[in-house]
Protein backbone atom coordinates (compact mmCIF):
# COMPACT_ATOMS: atom_id res chain seq x y z
CA UNK A 1 0.00 0.00 0.00
CA UNK A 2 1.34 3.36 -1.07
CA UNK A 3 0.48 5.84 1.52
CA UNK A 4 1.86 9.55 0.41
CA UNK A 5 0.66 13.47 1.80
CA UNK A 6 -0.48 15.43 -1.07
CA UNK A 7 -2.49 17.99 0.46
CA UNK A 8 -2.27 19.68 3.79
CA UNK A 9 -4.52 18.13 6.39
CA UNK A 10 -8.40 20.07 6.56
CA UNK A 11 -7.66 21.26 3.22
CA UNK A 12 -10.77 19.78 2.27
CA UNK A 13 -12.99 20.05 4.79
CA UNK A 14 -15.95 17.06 6.12
CA UNK A 15 -18.70 18.51 7.26
CA UNK A 16 -19.67 18.00 10.73
CA UNK A 17 -22.91 20.07 11.27
CA UNK A 18 -25.04 19.20 8.00
CA UNK A 19 -28.93 20.84 7.82
CA UNK A 20 -31.34 19.52 5.50
CA UNK A 21 -34.74 20.49 3.92
CA UNK A 22 -36.69 18.86 0.70
CA UNK A 23 -35.73 21.13 -1.87
CA UNK A 24 -31.64 21.57 -1.98
CA UNK A 25 -31.35 19.94 -5.04
CA UNK A 26 -32.05 19.60 -8.31
CA UNK A 27 -34.42 16.28 -9.18
CA UNK A 28 -31.12 14.79 -11.64
CA UNK A 29 -28.40 15.34 -9.02
CA UNK A 30 -26.60 12.21 -8.02
CA UNK A 31 -26.87 11.53 -3.93
CA UNK A 32 -26.18 9.09 -1.75
CA UNK A 33 -28.98 7.91 -0.01
CA UNK A 34 -29.24 6.40 3.25
CA UNK A 35 -32.13 4.87 5.25
CA UNK A 36 -32.14 3.58 8.65
CA UNK A 37 -35.11 3.02 10.84
CA UNK A 38 -37.61 5.04 8.94
CA UNK A 39 -35.61 8.06 8.20
CA UNK A 40 -34.17 8.77 5.30
CA UNK A 41 -31.31 11.39 4.13
CA UNK A 42 -29.65 11.95 0.62
CA UNK A 43 -26.32 13.53 0.09
CA UNK A 44 -25.39 15.48 -3.44
CA UNK A 45 -22.41 14.09 -5.11
CA UNK A 46 -21.89 17.71 -6.51
CA UNK A 47 -21.20 18.74 -2.24
CA UNK A 48 -18.93 15.38 -1.50
CA UNK A 49 -16.68 16.87 -4.25
CA UNK A 50 -15.81 19.24 -1.93
CA UNK A 51 -16.15 17.68 1.31
CA UNK A 52 -15.76 13.83 0.58
CA UNK A 53 -16.69 13.00 4.50
CA UNK A 54 -20.27 13.94 6.16
CA UNK A 55 -20.74 13.16 9.90
CA UNK A 56 -24.36 12.69 10.52
CA UNK A 57 -26.56 10.23 12.20
CA UNK A 58 -29.69 8.86 10.75
CA UNK A 59 -32.69 7.82 12.89
CA UNK A 60 -30.22 6.60 15.67
CA UNK A 61 -27.28 5.68 13.97
CA UNK A 62 -24.11 7.87 13.71
CA UNK A 63 -22.77 7.82 9.85
CA UNK A 64 -20.18 9.18 7.72
CA UNK A 65 -21.17 9.48 4.20
CA UNK A 66 -18.00 9.23 2.28
CA UNK A 67 -16.48 9.77 -1.20
CA UNK A 68 -13.55 9.45 -2.91
CA UNK A 69 -13.15 10.81 -6.41
CA UNK A 70 -10.21 9.80 -7.46
CA UNK A 71 -11.57 6.23 -6.90
CA UNK A 72 -15.15 7.12 -7.51
CA UNK A 73 -16.12 5.31 -3.98
CA UNK A 74 -19.40 6.11 -2.37
CA UNK A 75 -18.92 3.98 1.24
CA UNK A 76 -21.47 4.73 3.99
CA UNK A 77 -20.25 3.55 7.34
CA UNK A 78 -21.01 3.57 11.00
CA UNK A 79 -19.23 5.51 13.32
CA UNK A 80 -18.83 3.13 15.77
CA UNK A 81 -15.91 0.90 15.69
CA UNK A 82 -16.72 -2.83 14.67
CA UNK A 83 -16.30 -4.43 18.57
CA UNK A 84 -15.04 -7.69 17.38
CA UNK A 85 -11.90 -5.06 15.33
CA UNK A 86 -10.93 -3.22 18.01
CA UNK A 87 -7.14 -4.32 18.37
CA UNK A 88 -6.41 -5.88 21.57
CA UNK A 89 -5.58 -4.13 24.82
CA UNK A 90 -8.09 -0.94 22.56
CA UNK A 91 -10.48 0.99 24.74
CA UNK A 92 -13.91 1.42 22.70
CA UNK A 93 -13.73 5.06 21.88
CA UNK A 94 -16.83 4.88 21.33
CA UNK A 95 -18.30 7.42 18.36
CA UNK A 96 -15.77 8.72 16.27
CA UNK A 97 -16.60 11.96 13.99
CA UNK A 98 -13.52 11.62 11.16
CA UNK A 99 -11.85 14.08 8.37
CA UNK A 100 -9.80 14.10 5.38
CA UNK A 101 -6.12 13.98 6.01
CA UNK A 102 -4.75 14.93 2.73
CA UNK A 103 -3.09 11.64 2.52
CA UNK A 104 -3.70 8.85 -0.54
CA UNK A 105 -3.21 5.24 0.43
CA UNK A 106 -3.15 4.09 -3.61
CA UNK A 107 -4.89 7.34 -4.51
CA UNK A 108 -7.71 6.46 -2.30
CA UNK A 109 -8.83 8.86 0.31
CA UNK A 110 -7.01 8.44 3.86
CA UNK A 111 -9.85 9.70 6.55
CA UNK A 112 -8.81 10.05 9.79
CA UNK A 113 -10.51 10.44 13.49
CA UNK A 114 -10.71 13.43 16.00
CA UNK A 115 -10.22 11.04 19.11
CA UNK A 116 -7.41 9.01 18.65
CA UNK A 117 -5.61 10.60 15.19
CA UNK A 118 -5.73 7.22 13.84
CA UNK A 119 -5.88 7.39 10.05
CA UNK A 120 -8.27 5.02 7.92
CA UNK A 121 -8.65 3.72 4.11
CA UNK A 122 -12.07 5.22 2.89
CA UNK A 123 -12.28 2.12 0.39
CA UNK A 124 -11.79 -0.61 3.01
CA UNK A 125 -13.13 1.05 5.91
CA UNK A 126 -9.91 -0.56 7.97
CA UNK A 127 -7.53 1.63 10.33
CA UNK A 128 -3.96 1.90 8.77
CA UNK A 129 -2.05 3.87 10.80
CA UNK A 130 -2.44 4.88 14.56
CA UNK A 131 -3.88 3.94 18.17
CA UNK A 132 -6.59 1.90 16.17
CA UNK A 133 -4.36 0.75 13.34
CA UNK A 134 -5.97 -3.07 12.77
CA UNK A 135 -9.87 -1.56 13.60
CA UNK A 136 -12.82 -1.99 11.29
CA UNK A 137 -15.61 0.33 9.83
CA UNK A 138 -19.03 -1.53 9.38
CA UNK A 139 -20.38 -0.54 6.11
CA UNK A 140 -24.10 0.35 5.92
CA UNK A 141 -26.76 -0.12 3.30
CA UNK A 142 -26.96 2.77 0.93
CA UNK A 143 -27.56 3.77 -2.46
CA UNK A 144 -26.45 5.88 -5.43
CA UNK A 145 -29.16 7.24 -7.41
CA UNK A 146 -30.76 10.71 -8.33
CA UNK A 147 -31.89 12.88 -5.70
CA UNK A 148 -35.49 12.71 -7.95
CA UNK A 149 -35.51 8.37 -7.53
CA UNK A 150 -34.49 8.84 -3.54
CA UNK A 151 -36.84 10.57 -3.03
CA UNK A 152 -39.90 9.30 -5.11
CA UNK A 153 -39.05 5.92 -3.48
CA UNK A 154 -38.62 7.41 -0.10
CA UNK A 155 -41.20 9.65 0.78
CA UNK A 156 -40.51 12.13 3.61
CA UNK A 157 -36.69 11.94 2.75
CA UNK A 158 -34.75 15.12 3.60
CA UNK A 159 -31.56 16.15 1.17
CA UNK A 160 -28.20 17.83 3.03
CA UNK A 161 -28.29 21.72 1.97
CA UNK A 162 -25.08 23.38 0.79
CA UNK A 163 -22.13 22.96 3.47
CA UNK A 164 -20.75 26.36 2.12
CA UNK A 165 -17.21 27.82 2.78
CA UNK A 166 -13.98 26.91 1.17
CA UNK A 167 -11.84 23.49 -0.13
CA UNK A 168 -8.54 22.56 -1.81
CA UNK A 169 -10.64 21.34 -4.52
CA UNK A 170 -12.09 24.58 -5.47
CA UNK A 171 -8.74 25.88 -6.29
CA UNK A 172 -5.94 25.56 -8.28
CA UNK A 173 -3.28 24.83 -5.87
CA UNK A 174 -2.78 23.51 -2.20
CA UNK A 175 -4.63 26.15 -0.50
CA UNK A 176 -8.40 25.82 0.26
CA UNK A 177 -10.87 28.43 -2.63
CA UNK A 178 -14.13 29.48 -1.85
CA UNK A 179 -16.69 26.66 -3.32
CA UNK A 180 -18.71 26.93 -6.59
CA UNK A 181 -21.36 23.90 -6.19
CA UNK A 182 -22.18 23.97 -10.13
CA UNK A 183 -18.49 23.76 -10.95
CA UNK A 184 -17.26 20.01 -10.93
CA UNK A 185 -13.60 20.14 -10.42
CA UNK A 186 -13.47 16.35 -11.43
CA UNK A 187 -14.92 16.33 -14.62
CA UNK A 188 -12.77 15.81 -17.11
CA UNK A 189 -11.13 13.31 -14.99
CA UNK A 190 -14.27 11.25 -15.22
CA UNK A 191 -14.53 11.81 -18.74
CA UNK A 192 -10.92 10.52 -19.61
CA UNK A 193 -9.52 7.01 -19.56
CA UNK A 194 -6.18 7.72 -16.96
CA UNK A 195 -7.16 6.94 -13.67
CA UNK A 196 -5.55 8.17 -10.05
CA UNK A 197 -3.83 11.02 -8.96
CA UNK A 198 -1.46 11.96 -11.67
CA UNK A 199 -4.27 11.52 -14.37
CA UNK A 200 -6.46 13.90 -12.64
CA UNK A 201 -3.79 16.50 -12.21
CA UNK A 202 -2.86 16.04 -15.79
CA UNK A 203 0.68 15.34 -14.77
CA UNK A 204 0.83 12.55 -17.21
CA UNK A 205 -1.02 8.99 -18.23
CA UNK A 206 -1.34 8.03 -14.75
CA UNK A 207 -1.53 4.62 -13.64
CA UNK A 208 -1.46 1.20 -15.69
CA UNK A 209 -3.83 -0.68 -16.32
CA UNK A 210 -3.19 -4.52 -17.26
CA UNK A 211 -6.21 -6.46 -18.03
CA UNK A 212 -8.93 -5.83 -21.22
CA UNK A 213 -12.07 -7.86 -19.97
CA UNK A 214 -12.59 -4.77 -17.73
CA UNK A 215 -11.66 -0.85 -17.57
CA UNK A 216 -9.76 0.69 -15.25
CA UNK A 217 -12.93 3.02 -13.99
CA UNK A 218 -15.69 0.46 -15.03
CA UNK A 219 -18.22 1.19 -11.97
CA UNK A 220 -18.13 -1.92 -9.66
CA UNK A 221 -20.90 -2.88 -7.06
CA UNK A 222 -18.55 -4.44 -3.85
CA UNK A 223 -19.59 -6.35 -1.00
CA UNK A 224 -18.49 -7.98 1.47
CA UNK A 225 -19.53 -10.94 3.50
CA UNK A 226 -17.90 -13.65 6.20
CA UNK A 227 -13.97 -12.42 4.95
CA UNK A 228 -14.93 -13.06 1.33
CA UNK A 229 -15.56 -10.00 -1.63
CA UNK A 230 -16.80 -10.21 -4.71
CA UNK A 231 -17.60 -6.93 -6.90
CA UNK A 232 -20.02 -6.81 -9.56
CA UNK A 233 -19.43 -4.92 -12.77
CA UNK A 234 -22.44 -2.76 -13.68
CA UNK A 235 -21.71 -3.77 -17.72
CA UNK A 236 -21.49 -7.18 -16.80
CA UNK A 237 -25.03 -7.16 -14.54
CA UNK A 238 -26.39 -5.00 -17.34
CA UNK A 239 -25.43 -7.91 -19.97
CA UNK A 240 -27.16 -10.21 -17.76
CA UNK A 241 -30.06 -8.56 -17.99
CA UNK A 242 -29.97 -6.86 -14.84
CA UNK A 243 -29.60 -9.96 -12.68
CA UNK A 244 -26.46 -11.38 -11.07
CA UNK A 245 -26.51 -13.75 -8.71
CA UNK A 246 -23.84 -15.53 -6.72
CA UNK A 247 -22.58 -16.77 -2.98
CA UNK A 248 -20.45 -14.27 -1.02
CA UNK A 249 -19.43 -16.28 2.43
CA UNK A 250 -22.15 -18.78 3.30
CA UNK A 251 -24.58 -16.12 1.78
CA UNK A 252 -26.74 -16.36 -1.42
CA UNK A 253 -26.95 -12.96 -2.82
CA UNK A 254 -28.94 -11.15 -5.91
CA UNK A 255 -27.39 -7.91 -7.45
CA UNK A 256 -30.51 -6.08 -9.51
CA UNK A 257 -29.37 -3.17 -11.82
CA UNK A 258 -32.36 -0.88 -12.75
CA UNK A 259 -31.57 2.88 -14.59
CA UNK A 260 -27.93 2.83 -13.65
CA UNK A 261 -28.74 2.12 -10.34
CA UNK A 262 -27.53 -1.17 -8.43
CA UNK A 263 -28.55 -2.85 -5.63
CA UNK A 264 -27.44 -6.18 -3.27
CA UNK A 265 -30.37 -8.16 -1.36
CA UNK A 266 -29.93 -11.56 0.13
CA UNK A 267 -31.53 -14.42 -2.32
CA UNK A 268 -34.23 -16.15 -0.87
CA UNK A 269 -33.85 -18.56 -3.76
CA UNK A 270 -36.18 -16.90 -6.36
CA UNK A 271 -36.11 -17.61 -10.36
CA UNK A 272 -35.12 -13.96 -11.16
CA UNK A 273 -36.01 -12.63 -14.40
CA UNK A 274 -36.43 -8.89 -15.82
CA UNK A 275 -39.88 -7.91 -15.88
CA UNK A 276 -41.60 -4.43 -17.10
CA UNK A 277 -41.01 -2.02 -14.28
CA UNK A 278 -39.02 -3.84 -12.27
CA UNK A 279 -37.87 -7.58 -11.68
CA UNK A 280 -39.88 -11.32 -11.12
CA UNK A 281 -39.06 -13.45 -8.40
CA UNK A 282 -41.24 -16.10 -7.04
CA UNK A 283 -43.91 -14.26 -9.17
CA UNK A 284 -43.91 -10.61 -7.99
CA UNK A 285 -42.69 -8.06 -9.11
CA UNK A 286 -39.55 -6.18 -7.08
CA UNK A 287 -38.32 -2.77 -7.04
CA UNK A 288 -34.92 -2.83 -8.07
CA UNK A 289 -34.11 0.53 -6.06
CA UNK A 290 -35.54 -0.36 -2.73
CA UNK A 291 -36.51 -4.31 -3.18
CA UNK A 292 -39.96 -3.50 -2.09
CA UNK A 293 -42.23 -5.77 -3.69
CA UNK A 294 -44.67 -3.43 -6.37
CA UNK A 295 -47.91 -6.18 -6.68
CA UNK A 296 -48.07 -8.42 -3.74
CA UNK A 297 -48.26 -7.76 0.12
CA UNK A 298 -44.60 -9.32 0.88
CA UNK A 299 -41.61 -8.42 3.27
CA UNK A 300 -39.58 -6.51 1.22
CA UNK A 301 -36.01 -8.13 0.17
CA UNK A 302 -33.29 -7.37 2.88
CA UNK A 303 -30.80 -5.23 1.74
CA UNK A 304 -26.94 -5.86 2.55
CA UNK A 305 -24.26 -3.13 2.36
CA UNK A 306 -22.49 -2.77 -0.19
CA UNK A 307 -19.75 0.00 -1.33
CA UNK A 308 -20.00 1.31 -5.11
CA UNK A 309 -16.11 2.34 -6.83
CA UNK A 310 -14.38 2.22 -10.00
CA UNK A 311 -12.81 -1.38 -10.63
CA UNK A 312 -9.23 -0.14 -10.10
CA UNK A 313 -10.38 0.78 -6.22
CA UNK A 314 -11.72 -2.25 -5.92
CA UNK A 315 -8.68 -4.44 -7.36
CA UNK A 316 -6.18 -2.54 -5.31
CA UNK A 317 -7.69 -3.74 -2.23
CA UNK A 318 -9.03 -6.95 -3.18
CA UNK A 319 -7.72 -8.59 -6.18
CA UNK A 320 -9.31 -10.08 -8.80
CA UNK A 321 -12.90 -11.05 -6.78
CA UNK A 322 -14.90 -9.56 -9.80
CA UNK A 323 -18.40 -11.69 -10.72
CA UNK A 324 -18.56 -12.95 -13.97
CA UNK A 325 -21.88 -14.57 -15.15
Amino acid sequence: MNVRQVIPKDAIPSVDEPTFGDDHAEPDDEVVGVEIGGAAKAYPIRYLNYHEIVNDRVGSVPIAATWCPLCGSVVVYDRRPAERSLPDGTDDPGTLTFGVSGKLADDDLVMYDRETESEWKQSLGAAIAGPMAGAGLQVLPATTTTWARFRDSHPGAVVMAEPGGESEAAGDGDDPAPIDYDDDPYRDYFAGEGFGLDAHRDEGAGRSWDREDLAAKERVLGLKIGGDALAFPRSRVTDADGVATATVGSENVVVLAGDGEMAAYRDPGFDWRVADGGFRGDGVLWNALTGEPLDADRDPLERLPTQWLFAFAWQDDHGDAFWAA
